[in-house]
């Protein structure tokens, strides 16, 4: 297993959000990745490479080039309306909800920051941009060695994570969508079909939204059910995709407190449907808040179960690559998310 971690990641460091009506400090913070790093050096697993840096062309094979251009000056154009805000986040407060127009992007830059975003719990900071740009280039590295057959499997260690960014909009704390771009970088790199499997407890919203009508590339999420559970609009059972993507996009929606016997047997049926789409690569998008640990999810997790997960999915049997997404036990998130690897290895 080839192993890129984000050197940037620290730049992304967001001091609040607003989370269940209240101003709050990020549950997403540097520390997720510093403890999985420090596992990794406690337990080693696969071999480390620095990922070279993302073409923007690879970026624009997943991201609108307005929305990129937005995330790339956003900061600077935040603290040239007023000095004093290089001492705060930019957090959004308005957006073109139905009936809105999306089409005409405004030069107010509060308006914008609406226009690219879907919540209010995903500040944007000075070192936002190069910390995603970092792990998007993760992502596509990790992509790049599976295909050229240099391993079965890579990992793109990074944070902020990423499957809940679309085209043009962030939210969910992702801003570029690490498993969308790794698994286009596959099919760029001559996969046939790939499936992009999202084991986060929340709804893979961005990743769906982005191959929604097409055939190549499966989407599966098992997740919190979104009646109750973030990001709420999307994660339903029968969103099954449109157009030539009709049939290839699975959602199974879970009930707080499901337990992990449970929860595997989705895993199974999820796998049995990347068997049927004959995929020939895997993206694993790899959220760990699953935990049942974890303070802002609601499933029962343990931590051994992780190595079991990993071994599920090395019976795949297909080229891999693992994104890393959500986890806010931090305390544990090294352990958990190192777990699958190790699972994986051994499988």
């Amino acid at each position: 297993m080839l192993i890129y971690a984000n050197p940037h990641h620290t730049l992304h460091d967001g001091r609040h959000e607003m989370f269940r009506g209240r101003l709050v400090p990020c549950h997403e913070t540097p520390a997720r990745l510093d403890h999985v790093l420090a596992e990794l050096g406690r337990r080693p697993v696969g071999e480390r490479r620095e990922p070279p840096p993302v073409p923007r062309a690879a970026l624009e094979r997943v991201h609108a080039p307005r929305y990129l251009d937005f995330l790339q000056g956003a900061w600077d154009e935040w603290v040239a309306l007023d000095p004093a805000n290089a001492a705060l986040d930019a957090l959004p407060s308005t957006w073109p909800v139905r009936g809105f127009r999306h089409d005409v992007e405004p030069e107010n830059f509060a308006a914008r920051l609406g226009l690219y975003s879907y919540d209010a719990g995903t500040p944007l900071t000075a070192g936002t941009w190069a910390a995603a740009e970092a792990g998007a280039a993760c992502a596509v590295a990790a992509a790049h060695g599976v295909a050229a057959g240099a391993t079965r499997s890579a990992a793109a260690l990074t944070r902020p994570p990423g499957h809940h960014a679309g085209a043009d909009f962030f939210g969910g704390y992702c801003f570029l969508n690490n498993a969308a771009l790794a698994a286009q970088a596959l099919r760029d790199q001559g996969a046939q079909k790939v499936a992009v499997v999202d084991v986060d407890y929340h709804h893979g919203n961005g990743t769906q939204s982005l191959f929604y009508d097409r055939a190549d590339v499966l989407t599966v999420s098992i997740h919190g059910d979104p009646r109750t559970e973030y990001p709420f609009y999307l994660g339903h059972a029968d969103e099954r995709g449109e157009g030539e993507g009709f049939g290839h996009n699975l959602n199974l929606p879970l009930p707080a407190g499901t337990v992990f016997a449970d929860w595997r047997v989705a895993l199974q049926q999820a796998l049995k449907r990347v068997t049927e789409h004959r995929a020939d690569a895997l993206v694993v998008a790899l959220g760990v808040d699953t935990y049942e640990g974890d303070p802002i999810s609601r499933f029962r997790l343990a931590s051994a179960d992780y190595l079991t997960i990993g071994r599920d999915l090395a019976a795949m049997r297909l080229p891999t690559v693992f994104t890393m997404e959500g986890g806010y036990a931090v305390e544990a998130m090294g352990v958990n998310l190192v777990n699958v690897l190790e699972g994986f290895e051994q499988g």
